[in-house]
């Protein structure tokens, strides 16, 4: 599910819960309201945050550690795409062919990920008619002497990498957060936020600080 609009439903239930817990301390009798219940729900809604909090802290530490790894994968295949350019071009002019087809390949593997358009989507997946062409193309080169052999030997390993790490970038792009476990933090959320609410006093400002909070954790959850 997109990131977006999985914050934005957090967002809206733990607003509606808000509201709904607004309309039951209208609906409540005082006598339900006294200390003695306001000590128990507290420790009920203590309870409820405490695994709340736990399972918030392993959703952002999991995307941390997503994003952490995508970065140095992203990284290392910069690299290696700069080092492969190097590579054809101190073979010579051989491998005109070949720089052709890797320069194809980086451009339109760059546009399928990072697309220009703000309202287009992300391919990690890339063509396998473009990557065997590049590798068909260092496979056709036809050294001359052993700095050229050991040159193609070299541009057939950096391809190899290559198209290992673009493959791995797709395999981790699944989502590292189950659906069932970011429902039943919402679900506890919006007990946390109602409980709160019922509890408040009814005034704005309550209403705003409750408010505020419900930005603020939709906001781990943007992950």
């Amino acid at each position: 599910m997109n990131t977006t609009l999985t914050a934005l439903i957090v967002l809206a239930c733990l607003i509606g819960a808000v509201l709904l817990g607004m309309v039951l301390r209208r609906c409540l009798p005082d006598r339900h309201l006294s200390s003695d219940s306001r000590d128990v729900i507290k420790l009920a809604i203590g309870l409820v945050a405490t695994m709340s909090a736990l399972v918030l802290g392993l959703l952002v530490s999991s995307a941390k550690g997503s994003y952490d790894t995508e970065r140095s994968e992203v990284i290392q295949m910069a690299a290696k795409v700069a080092f492969l350019e190097r590579v054809l071009t101190v073979y010579g002019p051989e491998a005109a062919e070949a720089r052709m087809r890797f320069h194809e390949a980086v451009e339109e593997a760059v546009r399928a990920m990072w697309p220009r358009e703000a309202s287009g989507s992300a391919h990690l997946a890339a063509d396998p008619k473009t990557g065997n062409a590049v590798y068909a193309a260092v496979q056709d080169l036809s050294p001359r002497d052993d700095t050229q052999r050991k040159l193609k030997d070299q541009a057939t390993t950096l391809a190899t990498e290559l198209g290992q790490l673009r493959s791995l970038l797709v395999a981790q792009s699944a989502p590292s957060v189950s659906t069932p476990m970011l429902i039943i933090l919402v679900s506890w959320l919006m007990v946390i936020f109602l409980g709160f609410t019922a509890l408040a006093p009814p005034n704005p400002t309550a209403a705003v600080a409750l408010t505020i909070s419900a930005f603020a954790v939709s906001g781990a959850t943007f992950s």
